[in-house]
């Protein structure tokens, strides 16, 4: 029986990669990657000319049994996203899910994952915290706010620099503008940066600097 291994690619710069990804993504039978023309410049960069195979939120729901029946009967199939560590705010869950539950082994590697380092980064109580990842973007999402404003541990957020400042006066307006928080984008590129400082001020910042790349938002606790 063969296996799906889980593995994590660069947030950001090429040499987080660990070796042993490289090597898992050069000796299995199949890479499933969320957008093939981007993983495509990550296997070209370290020479892994192993067959990619799409793998995405819109078709996962279709394929994933099918796909553990394919490790069952032998081959071992490697999932990757675009960034970061599959299954956490990307497509993953599902395959795993039908891997698990048709008795397929599942490993997943270490690796590069964006809120670990915005959340040691930020300098707020990091031994207990909670992991949101996006919020609702229309249902369900005012229902979380008020809920997550009686949270008492630091809060992890993505949010994309399309809806920062939004979801920044959001979180003011339902838990205070002097809740202090930490914003990083762009972890492990050129123009990686993170901002301190209270909700309100970080509203200030983000008015006056145009929001680029991905983001991070730490926040914390009541």
């Amino acid at each position: 029986m063969g296996k799906l291994v889980v593995v994590p690619t660069p947030i950001g710069n090429l040499e987080d990669i660990t070796l042993r990804a490289v090597n898992v993504l050069k000796t299995c039978d199949l890479i499933l990657a969320e957008d093939t023309r981007t993983s495509g410049f990550l296997l070209k960069h370290f020479g892994i000319e192993t067959r990619m195979q799409s793998h995405h939120k819109f078709n996962e729901h279709q394929t994933a049994m099918h796909i553990a029946e394919r490790i069952k009967a032998g081959e071992t199939i490697a999932l990757i996203s675009d960034a970061g560590t599959p299954a956490i705010s990307d497509p993953g869950f599902l395959l795993v899910r039908a891997c698990v539950q048709a008795d397929v082994e599942v490993e997943c590697l270490p690796g590069a994952t964006a809120f670990v380092p915005a959340l040691v980064m930020s300098g707020l109580p990091n031994d207990r915290f909670c992991f949101e990842g996006f919020l609702p973007q229309k249902k369900g999402r005012q229902t979380r706010l008020k809920e997550l404003a009686e949270e008492s541990r630091t809060m992890v957020f993505y949010e994309s620099p399309y809806r920062v400042l939004k979801t920044l006066t959001q979180l003011a307006e339902f838990f205070g503008e002097n809740r202090n928080a930490s914003v990083s984008r762009e972890i492990s590129k050129m123009f990686e940066e993170t901002i301190r400082g209270t909700l309100s001020e970080l509203i200030t910042h983000f008015t006056v600097n145009e929001p680029k790349g991905e983001f991070v938002i730490i926040v914390e606790g009541k």
